[in-house]
């Protein structure tokens, strides 16, 4: 008995000295692993930036276990539109976005980082002047500086249109369209996602739909993806959407359509002709999908109340112009007449319905949650001319939200199978600068309020196929590899939250309210949030069409 003594002994010693089988450990929780298939309990085991198990891991070991009894353990979620490049610059926690799951930030909506030449780098303030010329020396940049998200990016036609032609009415030259198909290509073989148009602004309102085809055909080639916000949502939405179908078609290219919606009451009964016509083409055998955010109203800038030809050549000489007595007389005519030949978002939403957000100016943020039709009557003048002084007066398009949308329209489509979800915002934190604007509160709260509102309270659709067209469904489209299922092999994106406790808090009154429920997310391994709190971890990195 004696001689066995110092064996077991030294049994004990190398089992308390041999390294754990893991890095982390997630148990017990119920597996939603992102293919729209039943959820199942099991635990899951990471080693590095990979998934390495699935299964029983009652008797493995790990640096870092993770309680997950009794809550969803699933893919990280795709932000399919996301404006947060300037933020990730300034702070790479990405908070608004990973305090709801997100794992990947996809940019590039008509603009995006790159290609720049010397004159668009003039364009910014000195101190924010680019140190880099192409989109994926951008990505690159982010992911070196640090950041808690991975991001990914299309190449922005408008971005391209400016490269060649500045902000100019008119047709490219046959010269000047090779030398936009060119940089499209670059951007391609660089990882690009594909284009992606935002056709109801100007200079992207000035390209042609044989403009496009022509770009797109470019894409096709490495099969991409052309992605749109379409030249209408509201007066003209079918024809809008049938030049998209035309545009996927002529290229040989995916598309779809960018936060798809009927803007202006007026025009909500043509969501159902809307889905129908997609549902057509899918059929056909034509790849056409689409996203959107969770709630009625919009936000981008005055500008989408104000017809494009004043536009033209950039800020400078569209504010110049609003200062011209007679083109401002010709500007309000036009804002105030009902019209099919461009967006004109003030109209459908109406000054009641038109509310500024942001401004550059502080002697104009005491604005900040009015609407049009408040400043109006305040200052005794119309909605109308309140916009155009607004416009001066901060040297900017001023930020706006536009109430238009139907709740019901909301609801319908998000039921439907081919439809992933956006922010459409950037993701910032409740903090510092930030807190002197209203961001619109998707950018705190799209994602939470899909899972919280309308998956869990009201049942819209269920949570396997939510988390399926928030993780696999995007990445597949976009053509990223190894991201969107909890699969060995894959990274390590992955949320951990309690599906009866996630929630949206950010409202149009105070949007600078993070969601909660969220209480774990990975980032290729890194642990980001911990128990609902951010750690400081920055794991994310630059994700590249058909890149592992």
């Amino acid at each position: 008995m004696r001689s066995l003594l110092p064996a077991l002994f030294l049994g004990l010693l190398l089992s308390a000295c041999a390294p754990p089988d893991h890095d982390v450990i997630i148990r017990n929780g119920m597996i939603i692993d992102g293919s729209g298939g039943t959820p199942y309990l099991a635990d899951l085991a990471i080693n590095a930036d990979t998934i390495a198990f699935i299964g029983d891991l009652s008797q493995a070991t790990a640096r870092t276990d993770v309680d997950a009894a009794g809550m969803a353990v699933t893919p990280g979620f795709i932000n399919m539109l996301s404006w947060a490049p300037n933020d990730l610059l300034e702070d790479g926690r990405s908070m608004g976005d990973i305090m709801q799951g997100v794992t990947l930030e996809v940019f590039g909506e008509g603009e995006s980082a790159g290609p720049l030449n010397d004159a668009m780098k003039e364009e910014y303030d000195p101190e924010d002047r680019p140190t880099w010329t192409t989109l994926r020396e951008f990505l690159d940049l982010l992911e070196e500086k640090g950041i808690s998200t991975n991001v990914a990016s299309f190449i922005g036609a408008t971005t391209v249109r400016v490269h060649e032609l500045g902000y100019e009415d008119r047709a490219p030259t046959p010269e000047e369209l090779e030398r936009m198909k060119a940089l499209v290509r670059d951007a391609m073989e660089q990882g690009a996602l594909g284009l992606g148009s935002s056709l109801i602004y100007a200079p992207a309102f000035y390209a042609d739909t044989e403009e496009l085809i022509e770009l797109s055909n470019v894409v096709s080639e490495y099969d991409g993806m052309y992605i749109s916000h379409m030249r209408s949502e509201g007066n003209q939405l079918l024809e809008a959407l049938e030049e998209l179908i035309t545009i996927a078609r002529e290229a040989d290219v995916k598309a779809e359509v960018y936060h798809l919606k009927a803007a202006g009451e007026s025009n909500w009964h043509k969501m159902d002709q809307a889905i129908a016509r997609i549902e057509e083409v899918r059929a056909e055998g034509l790849a056409v999908t689409a996203d959107m955010y969770t709630y009625v109203a919009g936000a981008t800038g005055l500008d989408a109340h104000m017809p494009p030809w004043v536009q033209e050549g950039g800020f400078g000489q569209w504010r110049e112009r609003l200062m011209d007595p007679n083109t401002r007389a010709q500007v309000l005519e036009e804002m105030r007449t009902p019209t099919n030949e461009w967006e004109n978002l003030g109209l459908g939403a109406g000054p009641d319905g038109i509310m500024v957000v942001s401004f550059r100016q502080d002697s104009l943020r005491y604005l900040i949650g009015r609407t049009l039709a408040e400043i109006a009557e305040e200052r005794g003048t119309t909605p109308e001319d309140v916009a155009i002084d607004l416009v001066i007066s901060d040297s900017t398009r001023v930020g706006t939200v536009y109430f238009l949308m139907s709740e019901e329209n909301v609801r319908k489509q998000i039921a439907l199978p081919w439809m992933g979800f956006d922010s459409d915002a950037g993701s910032m934190a409740p903090e510092g600068e930030s807190l002197n604007n209203n961001p619109h509160p998707r950018a705190y709260g799209n994602f939470a309020r899909l899972l919280g509102k309308y998956v869990r309270d009201e049942g819209v659709t269920t949570l396997e196929d939510a988390v399926r067209r928030l993780t696999s469904f995007p990445a597949e489209n976009l053509g990223i590899e190894g991201r969107g299922r909890l699969q060995p092999g894959y990274f390590a994106d992955i949320t951990v939250f309690d599906p009866a406790t996630i929630q949206d808090h950010a409202t149009f009154e105070k949007p600078h309210q993070l969601s909660t429920g969220m209480s774990h997310v990975f980032v290729n391994g890194g642990h980001v949030v911990n128990d609902g709190e951010h750690t400081g971890a920055l794991p994310g990195r630059a994700v590249f069409r058909g890149e592992r």
